[in-house]
């Protein structure tokens, strides 16, 4: 027969598994949803954005040594600038255009096809932002993506290439996406309605026939007023007179 642990004994164990269990949760639900994004996640068109690709360390027993992002080839970019980051070098790779952009600046013949961030370490836990500068974000269509590769200390390669597609489950390995679509316009305040005549004409009727039956009460009170006051005020000469016998 399994013997009992004492009352003392379980009351101190079981608090310090929920709290095991808990931390575990904490712990283990970001790695599992860790990916690499491109943040801000949206961009309007025309115009340039500063955006920044964050890179998640998802392993427990490697770090990241390398992060490769692909530009897309079906809409160019005709300018794109590294912001640095220590301990990081970025190498920039262009490729020439069939078909050149025109920009205020001129025609560009090529453009980046890819960046390749190497020399500093993203340890486990940690997270790295690598900045760029690009635009003119094209206006003909609504989502630019940007395939990433992942190299860990390990040789690990975890490729971010699957394109999230609307309705469906997220991929196990989504690529960044940057959607493009312009700001929403301002919300235009609405004018007061305007009063109806109703109302107003239905205010003076009440009104006139308020101060009529005012005046009429009025009227009424003072005629029977003067019906008390008028016995009152005959004079001696309204007396009979007395008329004497003669004999």
């Amino acid at each position: 027969m399994p013997s009992r642990l004492p009352r003392s004994l379980l009351s101190r164990r079981l608090p310090a598994a929920a709290l095991a269990g808990a931390t575990a949760v904490l712990v283990l639900a970001p790695a599992a949803a860790a990916h690499v994004t491109i943040q801000p996640k949206t961009s309007e068109p025309g115009g340039y954005a500063k955006e920044a690709f964050r890179v998640p360390n998802e392993r427990d027993n490697a770090s990241t040594l390398q992060v490769e992002v692909a530009f897309p080839a079906d809409h160019p970019l005709a300018s794109v600038a590294v912001q640095p980051v220590p301990g990081w070098t970025a190498t920039v790779h262009k490729q020439k255009l069939a078909t050149p952009l025109k920009t205020d600046d001129g025609e560009v013949t090529e453009a980046v096809s890819s960046i390749v961030w190497k020399g500093g370490r993203i340890e486990p836990g940690q997270f790295q932002e690598f900045p760029v500068s690009l635009g003119p974000l094209p206006a003909n269509t609504h989502s630019l993506v940007f395939k990433t590769l992942q190299t860990y200390s390990d040789g690990t390669v975890v490729r971010w290439i699957d394109v999230p597609q609307q309705g469906a489950p997220e991929p196990e390995h989504p690529a960044p996406v940057l959607t493009v679509q312009p700001a929403a316009a301002p919300a235009v305040p609405t004018a007061p309605a305007a009063p109806t005549a109703r109302p107003d004409i239905l205010g003076r009727v009440l009104g006139s026939a308020g101060l009529a039956a005012g005046l009429a009460a009025i009227g009424w009170s003072l005629s029977l007023r003067r019906r008390k006051v008028a016995p009152q005020q005959r004079g001696p000469a309204d007396k009979p007179a007395k008329v004497k016998a003669r004999v």
